[in-house]
């Protein structure tokens, strides 16, 4: 149930709090090479953030056999699991999601990521007293750009999409919040340039959530009240 009296930010996560962009991006490189699919790093970052449906879509093309694709997942997610133990929060992270939570804003963490990728980036961030709900793959039909996460998330927390912000790395993140008219802010440390991801919609970019958390009095956040 909504409450109406309650306001908040929804984060994604890989490439906005966690510095796992790249990870990502070279685990694909490696996952489609073993399976002879030679995909240039730069076209599989610019997929980053979309579910691994879509991105398989995206690099390899709708019409392909897709009875390869379970394997190709699997071998991503072996790949990356590799570095589960040393992931980082991004600059100012942990420190902008208690600023949020202190101006008594909910936090919510509108992740797609996996159940178990979930457990790693949580510990990751290491700031679980100040968030109030997590979404995961299994949340949303559709990844992004559909907003079926961010519906997930607004329904978990009690908010309305009214009444929050998002906060994303990538133009995917952006299309999904603009399909709810959500304010999307823009962060650029997941390697996404400032002009595309302003371009795409989002309402304001910065470097990365130490920026935000400078510029937050003034930002889409602080008119939350």
């Amino acid at each position: 149930m909504t409450d109406d009296k309650r306001r908040g930010v929804l984060f994604d996560v890989d490439g906005t709090l966690v510095d796992t962009t790249y990870l990502h991006t070279v685990s694909w490189w490696e996952a489609l090479r073993q399976a002879d699919h030679r995909v240039p790093m730069a076209r599989i970052h610019r997929s980053i953030g979309m579910g691994s449906d879509k991105l398989l879509d995206h690099l390899l093309g709708a019409e392909r056999d897709r009875d390869a694709d379970g394997r190709l997942r699997d071998a991503h997610d072996a790949l990356y699991g590799e570095y589960w133990e040393r992931l980082t929060p991004l600059p100012g992270a942990r420190e902008l999601l208690r600023a949020c939570a202190e101006r008594g804003l909910r936090v919510v963490l509108a992740t797609s990521a996996a159940e178990h990728e979930v457990t790693a980036l949580r510990a990751a961030l290491d700031a679980d007293d100040v968030i109030d709900s997590v979404t995961s793959s299994a949340d949303a039909k559709e990844s992004k750009p559909a907003p079926d996460i961010l519906v997930a998330a607004l329904e978990q927390s009690g908010l309305s999409a009214e009444r929050v912000v998002f906060v994303g790395d990538s133009v995917w993140d952006v299309a999904a919040a603009g399909k709810l008219d959500i304010p999307c802010i823009g962060l650029a440390c997941g390697g996404t340039g400032r002009a595309e991801l302003a371009g795409a919609g989002a309402v304001a970019v910065y470097d990365d959530p130490a920026a935000l958390l400078d510029a937050l009095s003034d930002s889409a956040v602080a008119s939350l009240g």
